[in-house]
């Protein structure tokens, strides 16, 4: 028989054993509780209807635009703030450079001298000719020169309150007729230069072609401490202030712009998918900043490269890192969707899908 103090001895390790157990069925549900994959989120009765999940963000239509400056120079002005909406060819950013309107001025001044040289030669006709074309072609560009600054000057007057859309509509027109001129201009200088009866510049012309072609240098410095936008869209953010130093190496874009006119999402499909995916194939979207919400969309793009996450380890990879498609989907109706917002993408079964 056993003693008393074998008898509780027993009932302490059963009771011990009971606790153990109950302790690691708890865990159990509390991991199962925190998975929150996209996979996990979806319930099993749900689990049905989607082909695929795959997490991805909100961008605008036109992707993330990201503007850098051209060269290594200080902010002077930033002509814009985050939200403005600016039609392409409009003034974001200016820099400051010293530096290209010294050779500006020094060109000016060797062609006004080098142009009363080549007045004071009489040339022959078909010379004369290739002279004109040759001055029509510069003063052509000095007018594309001078509608460009009107129309910066109008686009800035526009965002201040002070112009119209029609007189940036009218500013933009002007720019583009010079701009056809410019071109037309030249084509009629490259069909003289290539006549056979067209003599060769002497040397005083060819001096001052010279000082044209560093004009034409100047210039064109000068228009790159201009910073334009490169499409019609918004401003989605600014990284730079007056008087910061930028260049094209710059780890941030100095200006981001993305068309708003549309939205869709950027997934990351796992490679194992790849092929149950379809171009056309209908897409539920749900975003995290919205639990219960979903949204429509569909497949417009699947990338023809399988590649590392953008959104998993940075650097080295390691074993467990997933392969991945990029997938864009367009949204019908994006409702309260912004740019950036992180979501899931539930592909649904669809055997009607176009091949892509």
């Amino acid at each position: 028989m056993l003693s008393l103090a074998g008898v509780k001895d027993r009932k302490f390790a059963i009771a011990l054993s009971l606790l153990i157990a109950c302790s690691i069925a708890g865990s159990g549900l509390l991991l199962h509780a925190e998975d929150t994959s996209p996979a996990s989120r979806a319930k099993p009765a749900d689990e049905k209807r989607w082909q695929a999940v795959a997490p991805g963000r909100v961008e605008p239509i036109s992707g993330e635009i990201k503007v850098v400056a051209p060269i290594a120079a200080p902010i002077g002005e930033v002509l814009v703030k985050a939200g403005d909406k600016v039609s392409a060819g409009e003034p974001l950013v200016r820099l400051r450079d010293p530096e290209p309107y010294a050779r500006l001025a020094g060109a000016q001044a060797q062609i006004a001298m080098r142009k009363r040289a080549r007045d004071d030669q009489a040339p022959s006709s078909r010379a004369a000719d290739r002279r004109k074309a040759e001055d029509a072609v510069a003063d052509a560009e000095q007018a594309v020169l001078d509608a460009r600054a009107v129309f910066d000057r109008t686009s800035l007057h526009k965002r201040a309150g002070h112009a119209s859309e029609s007189d940036l509509d009218s500013a933009r027109s002007a720019l583009s007729r010079a701009e056809g001129e410019l071109n037309q201009q030249k084509a009629g200088l490259r069909e003289l230069e290539a006549a056979p009866t067209t003599p060769l510049p002497t040397q005083v012309e060819g001096q001052l072609n010279v000082a044209r072609a560093e004009l034409l240098a100047a210039q064109a410095t000068i228009q790159k401490l201009t910073i334009r936008a490169p499409i019609t869209g918004t401003v989605l953010q600014v990284n730079g202030k007056p008087g910061e130093m930028t260049a094209p190496s710059s780890p941030q874009p100095l200006i981001l712009l993305g068309d708003l006119s549309a939205l869709r999402v950027r997934a990351e499909l796992d490679e194992r998918d790849f092929g149950e995916i379809k171009i056309g194939q209908v897409v539920s979207v749900r975003p995290e900043a919205f639990r219960g919400r979903e949204l429509p969309g569909t497949v417009s793009f699947i990338a023809p490269i399988v590649q590392p996450s953008r959104t998993g380890s940075r650097g080295q990879r390691n074993q467990t890192d997933i392969d991945v498609v990029e997938v864009l989907i367009d949204m019908a109706d994006p409702g309260p969707l912004a740019v950036g917002m992180k979501v899931d993408a539930y592909f649904r079964y669809d055997s009607t899908s176009a091949q892509h």
